[in-house]
């Protein structure tokens, strides 16, 4: 698939310049990049105990070694500098930090140390993510995040890092896309800790919230004068047929799942009340006590949204659609519905660029405002190797090109976007598909841990330098 913008030029002809202190970054995780698992007292988390079990992950691959970023952290710091980047988003292990969930430990901060120093010696503003998916395996086999102590366990894990590294982060943010933790483990079974309880993802939904807002208290007391927010993963929703009401219905169901499940209770202070009625009989009035709505809802500086795709939905089966899968609890009768004209990443996600300004449309107009940042948006293709050793990943550069406009439209709309981090620096483990897609700017040889940047990160350089396209 070639989406026709040539991989070293941009558009001249409709020069877009982005806002005066934009921020242009790149964003991992822990579990994705890292490696070293059993390295310096870390100690197994959900997805290392997930990635063993036969089937789950393709390939068999788990998070050894990823990228080796814990050992060449210094070599890729240097490889955001040349890129131009201004920020690097990173999430923390906890069971590094905090292994099984107990004591703290000084190895396990001291990288986190010297990754955030490195950073700011070269100039590159640390973002940081306190929880991105890899809970201690400890903890789950107390139940994990449908034990509401887990988020307090949360909070003094946030209490370690923050009384280490608040003085020097840049901006913090709690929680990576609590939909995917709590409903694609929980429910969906295909994300650790490979679950299939509907009423186990729902109190895992609230205990990830309440985590969210116990860490936030950590955060303000701590780093009072750093910015601090939640990232989630936001898709616009439309019905298949606006004309029919079991379409329009389902559409709500998979808004509110998907979106209004997270933006309420921490933008409007509760959950709405149309998912209350729809999540009752999966126990989610069991798992709210009475101070819970105050909690999430301490106030975020900013928020953080993840795009990739966007939905089309329908309430009956319709020619080509697929119904809902396990992870969307109560809507087991939704189908989702392809669009065939759109073109499709290596991971056969619609590549849909006008839904990422709608859904910032949709926060700005929905919900009070408050800055966004897009904190992920990438695609994996297949890289291509040419004669001379380049990586040519044309539909990478045409998928940022597509994308950075759809948020200069937003911009000029009138939303308060602040910043863009693709998704991801480099190649990494990606979930339940091990190392089968790239979606890094910097391809890594597993078997060598070299690096080479794609001419994707030439060009994203470049737009950085600019502070635009043009």
């Amino acid at each position: 698939m070639n989406m026709s913008v040539h991989p070293d030029s941009v558009r001249a002809e409709t020069a877009l310049m982005f806002p005066p202190g934009f921020v242009w970054g790149a964003a991992t995780a822990a579990f994705q990049v890292e490696g070293a698992t059993t390295a310096d007292g870390r100690t197994d988390s959900v997805w290392d105990v997930f990635a063993r079990r036969p089937g789950a992950v393709r390939g068999g691959d788990n998070g050894e070694p990823a990228a080796d970023h814990y050992r060449r952290y210094s070599e890729d710091v240097g490889l955001m500098r040349r890129l131009n980047l201004g920020a690097y988003r990173f999430s923390l292990a906890w069971p590094r930090v905090r292994p099984d969930g107990g004591e703290a430990n000084a190895a396990g901060l001291s990288f986190y140390d010297r990754l955030v120093d490195c950073l700011l010696e070269s100039g590159i503003q640390p973002w940081a993510t306190l929880y991105h998916w890899d809970l201690p395996q400890a903890l789950e086999e107390q139940g994990g995040w449908t034990n509401r102590d887990t988020a307090y366990r949360f909070a003094e894990y946030a209490e370690t890092v923050l009384a280490r590294l608040g003085d020097r982060v840049a901006s913090w943010s709690t929680l990576n896309e609590p939909w995917c933790a709590a409903m694609l483990g929980y429910a969906g079974g295909i994300h650790a800790p490979g679950r299939t309880d509907h009423p186990a993802a729902v109190a895992a939904t609230h205990h990830l919230l309440l985590g969210h807002g116990l860490a936030m208290d950590i955060i303000r007391q701590h780093a009072p004068g750093t910015p601090a927010g939640i990232t989630l993963n936001l898709y616009p929703v439309a019905p298949h047929d606006p004309a029919n009401v079991s379409d329009v219905s389902a559409a709500r169901r998979i808004d509110g799942l998907q979106n209004r499940l997270f933006l309420d209770p921490v933008l409007r202070g509760g959950y709405p009340d149309d998912l209350v009625a729809d999540l009752e009989p999966f126990g989610l009035g069991s798992v709210v006590r009475d101070d819970d709505p105050a909690v999430i809802a301490a106030h975020v500086d900013w928020l953080g949204v993840n795009y990739y795709r966007d939905y089309r939905v329908a309430g009956r089966p319709v020619p080509g659609s697929e119904p809902a899968g396990p992870e969307w609890v109560g809507a087991g009768d939704v189908h989702f519905v392809p669009d065939p004209a759109a073109p499709r990443t290596d991971s056969g996600w619609e590549v849909q660029p006008a839904g990422l300004t709608e859904s910032l449309l949709q926060v700005h107009r929905g919900y009070r405002s408050v800055p966004l940042y897009i904190t992920e948006n990438g695609a994996a293709y297949p890289d291509v190797v040419s004669d001379g050793g380049d990586i040519v990943d044309t539909d990478r550069v045409a998928f940022l090109d597509s994308h950075l406009r759809a948020c200069h439209d937003a911009i000029q709309a009138g939303v308060d976007l602040r910043g863009y981090f693709y998704w991801s620096l480099l190649d990494n483990f990606e979930w339940a598909e091990g190392y089968a897609k790239r979606f890094g700017l910097v391809h890594v040889d597993y078997a060598t841990q070299r690096r080479t940047p794609k001419q994707s990160a030439h060009w994203y350089s470049r737009v950085i330098g600019l502070n635009g396209l043009g």
